[in-house]
């Protein structure tokens, strides 16, 4: 091989190098290729709303794409948005909520389903936590009512907890739990499952 070839060679390489390092950092989940335009954003700091937003494309049948906040997703192409987040402190991510007021006008209206994700101690999640994570939290922000919503039990990762954050829930936990905090998973794929094929209902009827 000549060493102008060589170099050609050598420069398209790490060109299609760089090109497939750009696309692995988009955190899109490509789904199966519907006709509906539908799409689940999520807001998370442990993955579990990540996880969550992906079942319950999965139970939508695979149609909806799903998307990280962070990647600021141009929505206004979806006909039928579910929206979803991690709670701490009793919110979601100061992302989501930004985007979420950013994006009011392409968001009307357009609105499926709500879920959140959270520890809660461990205990069983019920009508409080919709009471206050979803009809005092998530539907005002995305002024959206009548819809499926959803307060999912989450998990914690404490290597995946900013050095902050973990001293002070780590400081509380004793106290909101009843023992020190340890990782945990709670989060079931079935559940979130189930709401997938809740909202693909009301799309369909």
């Amino acid at each position: 091989m000549e060493r102008r070839d060589f170099f050609k060679l050598g420069l398209a390489a790490g060109v299609s190098t760089m090109a497939l390092a750009n696309n692995a950092r988009a955190l899109e989940f490509y789904p199966m290729p519907s006709d509906k335009k539908t799409a689940v954003l999520f807001a998370t700091w442990c993955g579990s709303s990540r996880d969550a937003a992906v079942w319950i494309s999965e139970g939508m049948g695979g149609i909806a794409k799903v998307f990280d906040v962070r990647e600021n997703p141009d929505l206004a192409p979806f006909d039928h948005i579910v929206v979803g987040g991690s709670i701490r402190s009793g919110v979601t991510p100061k992302e989501l909520q930004d985007y979420i007021a950013k994006n009011k006008a392409i968001l009307k209206g357009k609105i499926r389903g709500l879920f959140a994700v959270c520890g809660n101690g461990e205990k069983p999640v019920g009508p409080a936590q919709k009471t206050m994570y979803i009809d005092n939290h998530l539907a005002k922000l995305t002024e959206s009512a009548n819809v499926p919503s959803k307060v999912f039990n989450g998990r914690i990762t404490k290597a995946l907890i900013d050095p902050e954050n973990r001293k002070r829930m780590e400081d509380m936990y004793p106290t909101f739990a009843g023992k020190p905090l340890e990782d945990y998973d709670l989060l079931k794929r079935s559940d979130c499952l189930a709401f997938g094929r809740e909202i693909l209902a009301g799309i369909k009827s």
